[in-house]
C-alpha cells in the first residue's frame, strides 16, 4: 500500500507501466529518468496485511489523462468529453469475461457480476436506451456476507430508484446508500463484514463508473490507460480531511486503526447505529462518466489484488496484446489474474474485461513525421509501461 500518496488533482499525466518475461520470470525495464524506483520495488514486495480479515493493500497510481480532458459535473462526478465524441455514430457492442481466484488467502471474499444485455435482464424497461450493460466487483473483508448481499441487490436498488432512468448518476449514488442500509437491516447476515464496491453502468454510449473503496476501473483507449475510478485510502488528502472533519482518526494509514480503505459498504461495527451522525467510513461512491467512442476499446475492472502488483498502464498494455491475439475477454481476464499471481499478490483476485466492439483492437500505425521513428506504437506503450509495471 502506498501510504501518503495524494490524488489532488484527480487527473494528471504520467507514463504507464508494463512488464516483460525473461525465462519465465517477470522483470521490470528500468529507465534512468525514473525516480523512486527503489521505493516502488520495496512496495511491490507485497508485505502481508496485519489483519487479513479487514485490511486491504494496494499500490495506487496517478490517473492517466490530462486535466484539459476533464469536465466537472454538478453531481460530484467527472466526465471525459470532447466535441468529436458527441458527434460520433459509434454504437458499442458489449462482450465480457471474468476470472476470480482465491490467491494466497485462506478464504475467497470477492464477488462480481457481469450482465452484457441489460435490456434482456431487466425485461425491456420502457424509456431505457439500448444497448445497456452492468458490471460490478465487490471485494469483501471480515467475511463474505457484505459482498454477497451487495452483489445480489445493488442493481435492483438502482433500477427501482425514483431517478432511474432519467438521472442515472443520482440513482446510482442513492442505490449505494440504500443497499448499505438494507444490509444493516438483514438480521440473517453478519453486518460487521464489509465490502468495497465498483460498478459500471452503461446506457447506450454513456458509461458511469461508481466506486467506493480500492477496486479500480481502467479504460483502454487506443492503448492508453484512463483511470475511471480513484482508490479511496484514508491518508489521501481529500479523504483524510473528510475523515478528520467527522471525528475519525488515521493510524499508520488505517481508518481508526482498523481498515485500510476510507469508503466501504457494511462494516456497521465501525459506522455505529443506523441513522446516527455521518460516519468517517462512507458508503457514498464517487462517479466518473464517459461517452464511449471508437477509440475506447475495453474496460478492466479489478479488485486491489490486481492493482497492488500491476500498474494501470501495464494491465491495459497486456490486455490489448492478448485481445489482439485471440479477441477473448474471458481468456484475457485469466491472463491478468495469472500474471498477478506470478507477481506474488497477497490478496484474492477478481478481474473483469469488457470489450466494446466485436472486433479485436486494431494495430496502431504511427504516421510519418520529421523525426524518423524506429519503434511501433505498441512498442512505445510497452516501453512506457516499464516505469510502473
Amino acid at each position: 500500500m502506498a501510504a501518503g500518496t495524494d490524488f489532488s488533482p484527480l487527473f494528471t499525466d504520467v507514463e504507464g507501466g508494463c512488464y516483460r518475461k525473461d525465462n519465465g520470470q517477470v522483470s521490470v525495464v528500468k529507465d534512468e529518468i525514473t525516480e523512486n524506483v527503489d521505493d516502488l520495488k520495496q512496495t511491490l514486495n507485497c508485505k502481508p496485511p496485519r489483519h487479513l480479515s479487514v485490511v486491504r493493500h494496494s499500490i495506487t497510481n496517478t490517473p492517466l489523462i490530462s486535466p484539459t480532458d476533464v469536465v466537472d459535473s454538478d453531481l460530484g462526478g467527472t466526465g471525459i468529453k470532447s466535441l468529436s465524441d458527441t458527434k460520433s455514430s459509434f454504437q458499442p457492442v458489449f462482450r465480457s469475461g471474468s476470472c476470480a481466484e482465491k490467491g494466497p488467502k485462506q478464504y475467497m471474499e470477492d464477488e462480481h457480476i457481469c450482465i452484457d444485455n441489460l435490456h434482456q435482464h431487466l425485461g425491456e424497461p420502457a424509456g431505457f436506451p439500448s444497448p445497456g450493460a452492468f458490471y460490478g466487483v465487490f471485494d469483501g473483508h471480515g467475511g463474505i456476507d457484505a459482498a454477497w448481499f451487495i452483489r445480489n441487490n445493488i442493481l435492483k436498488f438502482i433500477v427501482e430508484d425514483s431517478f432511474f432512468p432519467v438521472c442515472l448518476e443520482k440513482a446510482i449514488k442513492s442505490a449505494f446508500l440504500k443497499a448499505d442500509y438494507a444490509f444493516a437491516d438483514d438480521t440473517s447476515l453478519d453486518i460487521s463484514s464489509g465490502t468495497t464496491a465498483l460498478t459500471a453502468f452503461i446506457s447506450g454510449r454513456t458509461m458511469i463508473v461508481a466506486n467506493a473503496g480500492d477496486c479500480r476501473a481502467v479504460l483502454g483507449k487506443r492503448g492508453k490507460a484512463i483511470e475511471m475510478s480513484r482508490d479511496h485510502k484514508p491518508d489521501y488528502t481529500s479523504e483524510r480531511l473528510r475523515i478528520e472533519k467527522l471525528g475519525g482518526v488515521i493510524y499508520d494509514g488505517y481508518l481508526n486503526g482498523q481498515l485500510s480503505v476510507s469508503r466501504a459498504l457494511g462494516d456497521w461495527h465501525m459506522k455505529g447505529r443506523k441513522g446516527a451522525a455521518a460516519s468517517p467510513l462512507s458508503a457514498e461512491p464517487e462517479l466518473q462518466e464517459v461517452l464511449l467512442t471508437e477509440d475506447d476499446e475495453f474496460l478492466i475492472m479489478g479488485c486491489d489484488g490486481l492493482w497492488e502488483v500491476m500498474s494501470s498502464q501495464c494491465a491495459v498494455t497486456m490486455a490489448r496484446r492478448e485481445l489482439m491475439l485471440h479477441n477473448d475477454p474471458e481468456r484475457c481476464s485469466r491472463e491478468l489474474v495469472r500474471e498477478a499471481l506470478k507477481r506474488n499478490t497477497c490478496d484474492n483476485l477478481t478481474v473483469i474485461v469488457i470489450c466494446f466492439s466485436p472486433d479485436p483492437p486494431a494495430r496502431m500505425e504511427v504516421g510519418p513525421g520529421r523525426v524518423k521513428r524506429s519503434i511501433s506504437a505498441e512498442g512505445l506503450n510497452l516501453l512506457k509501461g516499464a516505469l510502473e509495471g
